[in-house]
């Protein structure tokens, strides 16, 4: 489970960089869930060429991520803002109403 939600984060992340015959098999494999015999029927490539490309695209991923640390920092952006928001929630104050405010919209547009 672990490596599917970190295979998802990667592609949102740098999916758009992968060629389109790549994020299209990708996105099958990993979103739909297709094993290598569908794809290599739907696609007219061996089931050992599938498997190769969805390797590789999982390695490319991972180096643009070790490269440009995107998810890295989003998690850690997302972890400071809920503890905003724990601590806004705490101060009782009507400044802490407007703090968890801009915390819920951060939220959202990470």
């Amino acid at each position: 489970m672990e490596r599917i939600v970190e295979q998802n984060l990667l592609y949102d992340f740098y999916g758009e960089l992968l060629t389109e015959h790549q994020r299209l098999i990708y996105e099958k494999a990993v979103y739909e869930d297709l094993s290598l015999k569908e794809l290599s029927e739907e696609y007219g490539i061996t089931r050992q060429g599938i498997h190769d490309l969805i390797r590789r695209c999982d390695r490319i991923l991972g180096e643009y991520e070790n490269k440009l640390h995107m998810i890295e920092r989003f998690e850690k952006i997302r972890e400071l803002v809920k503890g905003i928001d724990a601590l806004a929630e705490g101060t009782g104050t009507d400044r802490s109403d407007e703090i968890r405010s801009l915390c819920e919209q951060i939220m959202e547009n990470l």
